[in-house]
């Protein structure tokens, strides 16, 4: 039976301005963007470009202003002719690893040492500041901000902030063909307890129960599915963690599995960040930090393994040409 459960909103209407402001005013601040990541961003200056991309301009939850600084990391010496590599983290701010994983890549030499090897890297490590300090999947427009890059080249197109100044990035670094793009997201059980409920109620819709796989995956491009390239992200990350299995209908999330781990979405007809390149490879991960089989530590791992098991298949693509 479907029926709608969330507290904010009219059943089968959709969110004015006042639900909105509603459910703003309800979010609380449980951590620091600034502390955990733009302070993490001080030690890498000698070895790579900080760079402010952008900054972000919404109402707070105080009826102030929030004026985050949004930061990316590149790689010294950059040139536009070398593959180039794009890494995101916190499009879901509120999808932790996705963060510190990317910061971990960055932190841990991984980073510096596939850069040696020919190939330009630029992480965006927290694309939803507000996100990832309120621990919400919206941005505080209450707009999913990976459901909003509807262009790849116009930011004015784009329908978040955060997706708008991180297309104004990737314009700026003058790639005209990205190698790869590996988004770090995770799954979690607040997906169905809160986000989905959440969603229906914002969208006028009924909200209806769904599944969390227990374990990591992977979400493809369906007009770009590189099954090798998924397969090679899915084995790498196995020595860090269990791999979702599908559910009894053959689906994880609703979708078909396609291969042990992997479903595929429809990145740019539903606006996705991972379809904000024309990159060859590449792949939205999916961690599942819930599970009694995970840690904190091991979706860090999990995500810094996807990004590098990307880059050891992209390596080697080159190395056949």
């Amino acid at each position: 039976m479907l029926v709608n459960a969330y507290h904010i909103g009219t059943p089968g209407k959709k969110w004015g301005s006042s639900e909105v402001d509603q459910w703003r005013s309800e979010r609380v601040k449980s951590r620091s963007y600034l502390t955990d990541v733009v302070s993490a961003l001080d030690p890498l200056r000698d070895s790579f470009d900080v760079v402010q991309y952008g900054q972000l301009d919404y109402d707070s939850v105080d009826g102030g202003k929030i004026d985050h600084a949004l930061f990316a990391v590149k790689t010294k010496d950059w040139d536009a002719k070398k593959p180039s590599v794009l890494v995101t983290g916190g499009v879901h701010g509120y999808e932790t690893s996705g963060v510190h994983g990317a910061l971990r890549f960055l932190a841990g030499g991984e980073a510096a040492r596939y850069a040696a090897k020919g190939v330009n890297i630029v992480v965006a490590p927290c694309v939803s500041p507000w996100g990832y300090e309120h621990i919400q999947r919206w941005t505080s427009s209450a707009v999913d901000p990976n459901r909003s890059f509807a262009s790849r080249t116009d930011p004015e197109q784009c329908g978040s902030q955060e997706g708008a100044a991180l297309v104004g990035l990737l314009n700026s670094c003058g790639v005209e063909n990205w190698a790869c793009h590996v988004d770090l997201h995770e799954t979690t059980d607040t997906d169905e307890t809160e986000f989905r409920k959440s969603k229906a109620a914002r969208d006028g819709l009924a909200s209806e129960p769904g599944t969390i796989p227990d374990g990591f995956y992977l979400c493809g491009d369906a007009k770009n599915p590189v099954p090798d390239f998924q397969r090679a992200v899915i084995e790498g990350v196995r020595s860090v963690t269990h791999i979702a299995p599908a559910d009894p209908d053959g689906t994880i999330i609703g979708s078909p599995v396609v291969d042990e781990g992997v479903i595929l979405y429809d990145y740019t007809a539903l606006g996705l960040c991972g379809g904000v390149t024309n990159a060859r490879f590449t792949t939205t991960t999916e961690v599942y930090p819930d599970s009694p089989k995970a840690t904190d530590e091991i979706c860090n791992q999990g995500q810094v393994r996807a990004i590098t098991s990307a880059l050891d298949y992209l390596l080697a693509d080159m190395a056949e040409k």
